[in-house]
């Protein structure tokens, strides 16, 4: 089925394929001067679909390859401050040349009025796409990611993941400013699209590049949207209240405050349901599991500012708080700040069986695999206070500083009541019995800042100067306390004899990170194609871990008795000097970019244990290696590569002899010979989306080849228990590839949208075990399906399947091979019928067949049904979680090492009775733009 799935998806695109025709013309004004980048597009004639689109060159040429079409249609050319142009089609069944057309002034002064041409729907200023927000048809009551979903070429995966035109989108910006975070979740769910006037669409960049003007170097794209002027003045919010069955309750507030470049933000939730607390879902609010995320882990999560919300084993009960600020005080000087405080409180029951393989040298050798089986009773705090403020400064039109400094302080406690054995995997001989108690707790405090300030020496800025300075300042404090007891059972002469191993230990830790980096580049263009730079880059970077252990002291009752081999202190320091020059070029169709140069490397670490002193002292020089490819072979088709090479150095806890023996069944100690991790990391992308036919694809694949790369290295005895260290081994790698397929389809009030996936990887890895060499080559590959079926407004059906699979061979192994497999089947549904009802279903179908300690299948079905009145902004919900009752957090991990499968405590089926408000109050109300509404 794989491989019937993946020549699909290979023949698809050709099976697209028919016939092409070509526009061409050329624009001018009324002085008869070229018009460059004015926008020449194809709109339905019936319903005013965007079909395709281009813009003109610098000479006012344009050309337009596009499908030929049966059904009328109407040609536009669009450009701020001139007049329109449209022409209607019949059909457009061969190449036309339309010709020189002029775009005739429009700029009439009636008053205090100035009056512009059409609006297009889709406008391109240089690397950027820009899409008119008022073109697109949603819902009166949509939020940003409703919008956002109807622009061409975007994708938002199962996952959240987006992409648009086969680039993942890492960064949304509202008036060009984090809302909350850059990331964006919180604006996607929450900004009323209503509230949207354009869309802007372009390549991230790091903020140097951004302050220098320079391009891009990564392949992410970032989204902009602007809010109209009549819009950016008011104040909008939603919350939720509900409570349910078996004590649940979810409770959120998002409100907003919005007047020019003043932007005030307050964020409020508190659930014991694993929700994020404000996804604000118009079916299940902020339901764990709405739309089937926890089909396949335990919630959805995300991080804002480095913070996790959601996601959690266990049950949680979570609070979290948030203040956001933006404005512009002065001309050239504009900021921000934010602030959030999250708390939670996880309860899980984890039970765990793992099989360990183990190497033998000869056949004959006694087969040394044990099985772990684990249950776990664990209690889990934490909270965290987190301070980020940002501002901007333009001295003048060459002078830019950015300055943005982090503080975060958190604090976690753990406490775990652990049953374990360990038997042989052949033989079912108990081997270990561990009980007893675990606990940690730890105190973080960090700080980070980054300064960066751009001096350009052109208008254009295509010459300058720039400076980027970087620190992260990290303490954490705390404890870990092991209070257990082993039974270790020999069997030697026939008879089990039973040794006990206790551990009553409480172990205080210190761990401090201070790393410097500052970056000084010169950059310039030699020609208008040829851009050069030459820059310095430093790096320094301290580690250090303090251990110290005390026995438990009956006596006094505390853990007062200092053990020496239970403590040691630990410190590694890196400084890096690495001297760089790139050079690049740029045409219309491609980019690219070589930098290379060398690394000095001065690393040292010491350590003390049980009184002896080492110290290590090593110089490396390393080369320093990047290299990006752009290349536009079409105005939809695209391909990315790039190349790096990247060295990584052992940590001093790899390299030192200070022994952990803390857990009895486990102990580590460092390797005073390891090398530098060394890797070559390559990447490439081709997509494609093509407008007229509503379809697109992409696929892409990286290789990651480590020449040198540090791995694990064990012994274990006859009763499991395994001494471990670090060594080197050469040539292992790790891959992965994807692809998807889109199409969209509309007839009418009824539209159709296809997507096909196919994503995997393979790897190798290497590691020892009891000596002795193993190795491990895992292929994974996970193909899905989804159709997406909308009439109208009023229904969405969205049938999906997924397959995962995963399989190792091993080499010199006590097993030949491992896979683990799951299929995953569901279906979303959603009524908007009869008025102000909203109706849900999500049912889903999980099935591993290679699930041996655990059930192999079950069913996920969430419902939900809303009424709306009082205008329609309030709504009651009644919502019903696991309807069925059979949810389960079940998971099966092949790795080279081992195969694992797990459970832990996941919600149960409880029913939710909620009640939402939605206020919105602007200074004006939504103007359609002048031209037509476009849907995809």
């Amino acid at each position: 089925m794989r491989h019937i799935l993946l020549i699909v998806l290979l023949a698809v695109p050709c099976l697209l394929f028919s016939q092409n025709v070509t526009l061409s013309g050329k624009i001018i004004d009324s002085q008869k001067l070229p018009v460059e980048a004015a926008t020449v597009y194809l709109n339905s004639a019936k319903d005013s679909t965007l079909i395709d689109y281009t813009i003109t060159d610098k000479n006012g040429q344009w050309h337009l390859k596009t499908k030929a079409l049966k059904t009328a249609a109407t040609l536009k050319v669009s450009f701020v401050g001139l007049k329109t142009y449209a022409k209607k089609l019949d059909a457009i069944t061969a190449d036309v040349d339309f010709g020189t057309v002029t775009l005739e002034d429009n700029a009439k002064v009636l008053g205090e009025v100035v009056v512009e041409g059409e609006i297009p729907p889709i406008r391109v200023k240089k690397d950027t796409l820009e899409f008119n927000a008022a073109s697109f048809n949603v819902k009166a009551d949509a939020n940003l990611q409703e919008l956002l979903k109807q622009l061409p070429g975007l994708e938002i995966a199962a996952d959240g993941k987006m992409t648009i035109n086969g680039k993942e989108v890492n960064q949304i910006l509202v008036n060009g400013k984090p809302f909350f975070d850059k990331d964006g979740k919180v604006a996607l769910q929450n900004l009323p699209a209503e509230i949207i006037n354009k869309i802007q669409v372009t390549s991230t960049k790091s903020k140097e590049e951004e302050l220098s003007g320079q391009k891009a170097t990564g392949n992410n794209a970032s989204i902009n949207v602007t809010i109209d002027e009549d819009k950016n003045k008011g104040m909008f919010g939603r919350g939720t209240v509900g409570f349910g069955t078996s004590g649940r309750y979810e409770n959120s507030l998002l409100a907003n405050y919005f007047k020019g470049d003043r932007k005030v933000s307050v964020l409020a939730s508190s659930n014991n349901i694993n929700a994020i607390g404000f996804s604000m879902d118009e079916i299940f609010d902020n339901m764990s599991g709405g739309r089937n995320q926890s089909m396949w882990s335990n919630g959805s999560s995300f991080n804002i500012n480095g913070m996790q919300f959601g996601g959690d084993t266990g049950i949680t009960r979570s609070n979290i708080f948030g203040l956001n600020y933006a404005d512009k005080w002065t001309k050239g000087f504009d900021g921000g700040g934010s602030y959030f405080y999250s708390d939670g409180k996880t309860d899980n029951t984890n039970r765990s069986t793992e099989t360990n393989f183990v190497t033998k040298e000869n056949e004959s050798d006694e087969d040394l695999s044990y099985v772990n089986k684990n249950e776990n009773v664990s209690r889990a705090y934490r909270y965290s206070h987190n301070y980020n403020t940002n501002f901007s400064i333009a001295a003048d039109s060459t002078l830019s500083v950015y300055f943005e400094p982090k503080f975060v302080r958190g604090y976690t406690r753990n406490n775990t009541q652990a049953q374990q054995t360990v038997n042989r995997l052949t033989s079912g001989l108990l081997l270990t019995d561990t009980r007893g108690e675990y606990a940690n707790e730890t105190d973080n405090k960090s700080f980070s800042n980054m300064l960066v300030i751009n001096k350009s020496f052109r208008k254009d800025k295509s010459s300058g100067i720039s400076l980027d300075v970087r620190n992260e300042n990290t303490l954490a404090d705390g404890y870990v306390l092991n209070n257990t007891a082993t039974d270790s059972y020999d069997y030697t002469g026939g008879t089990a004899t039973v040794s006990q191993i206790g551990r009553n230990i409480l172990r205080r830790n210190r761990q401090k990170k201070d790393e410097y980096i500052a970056e000084a580049k010169a950059y310039t263009k030699l020609k208008d194609s040829i851009a050069l730079s030459v820059s310095m880059v430093y790096n320094n970077v301290r580690n250090t871990e303090n251990r110290r252990g005390f026995n438990y002291n009956g006596t006094d009752a505390d853990y007062t008795s200092f053990n020496d081999a239970m403590s040691g202190f630990l410190r590694g320091s890196e400084q890096r000097f690495s001297p760089r020059i790139g050079i690049g070029r740029e045409t219309s169709k491609m980019w690219a970019n070589v930098e290379g140069g060398m690394r000095f490397i001065d690393f040292k670490a010491d350590g003390v244990y049980t009184g002896t002193v080492t110290a290590i002292n090593k110089d490396y020089l390393r080369p320093y290696a990047v290299a990006q490819l752009s290349y536009h072979l079409t105005k939809t088709k695209s391909i990315w590569a790039s190349y790096n090479y990247d060295v990584l150095l052992p940590q001093a806890s790899q390299l030192l002899p200070v022994q952990d023996i803390f857990n009895q069944l486990s102990s580590t100690t460092g390797y005073l010979d390891l090398k530098p991790t060394e890797t070559h990391n390559v990447y490439l992308n081709f997509n494609d989306f093509d407008y007229a036919s509503r379809s697109g694809y992409s696929f892409y694949g990286g290789f990651n080849y480590n020449t040198r790369a540090i791995v694990g290295y064990s012994e274990i005895n006859n009763n499991a228990i395994s001494q471990n260290s670090y060594r080197n081994v050469t040539d292992t790698y790790n891959s992965w590839f994807g692809g998807y397929w889109s199409k969209s389809f509309k007839k009418e009030a009824h539209s159709f949208k296809l997507n096909m996936g196919l994503y995997g990887g393979y790897s190798a890895d290497k590691g020892y075990l009891n000596t002795k060499p193993y190795e491990g080559k895992s292929l994974s590959l996970s193909p899905n399906v989804n159709v997406t079926y909308k009439y109208g407004e009023l229904l969405t059906v969205n049938p999906f399947y997924e397959f995962d699979m995963n399989k190792t061979n091993y080499t010199n192994y006590a097993v030949s091979s491992a896979s683990s497999s799951i299929h995953k089947l569901g279906i979303n549904t959603t009524s908007y019928w009869p008025k102000h009802i909203v109706m849900g279903h999500d049912l889903a179908y999980s099935y591993n067949p290679q699930q041996a300690s655990f059930r192999k299948q079950y069913y996920l079905w969430n419902a939900s049904i809303g009424y709306s009145f009082w205008k329609d902004q309030l709504t009651f919900k009644t919502k019903v979680y696991d309807l069925l009752n059979q949810n389960q957090g079940i998971t099966r991990t092949v790795s080279a090492r081992s195969i694992s499968e797990q459970e832990n405590t996941v919600l149960k089926r409880y029913v939710m009775f909620s009640l939402s408000i939605k206020l919105d109050k602007f200074a004006g109300k939504k103007q359609a733009a002048e031209g037509s509404v476009i849907s995809f």
